[in-house]
């Protein structure tokens, strides 16, 4: 019995894809929230998959700064969008890091 012919697409090879080039810079953002809820926020973003990394700047104050990859900007804004139902958070500072940052 002769064997069955392979479709022409699946000899084919696959495409090759770009290497994924990693961020040079981070992107902050600063938050300001009450001190007791920045323990909630963190288990709340390592809960999300960690999507950035939040740590304390002024626990006085309640500042606190999100680190994160610039390719993750979407899922960090819809993150705080989610996190805003269940904490009070003010409103956020945008600050990039690198050269162009600088100007």
């Amino acid at each position: 019995m002769p064997s069955p012919k392979k479709s022409q697409s699946s000899l084919q090879t696959p495409k090759k894809r770009r290497p994924y080039t990693v961020p040079r810079w981070s992107r902050r953002l600063y938050l300001r929230l009450a001190s007791a809820d920045m323990a909630l926020l963190k288990f709340l973003l390592e809960a999300q998959g960690h999507v950035g990394i939040l740590s304390v700047v002024d626990r006085h104050a309640a500042v606190a700064k999100l680190t994160y990859s610039p390719d993750m900007e979407r899922e960090v804004l819809e993150f705080l969008e989610q996190a805003r139902q269940t904490v009070a958070i003010g409103p956020a500072i945008f600050m990039d890091r690198g050269p162009a940052a600088r100007r």
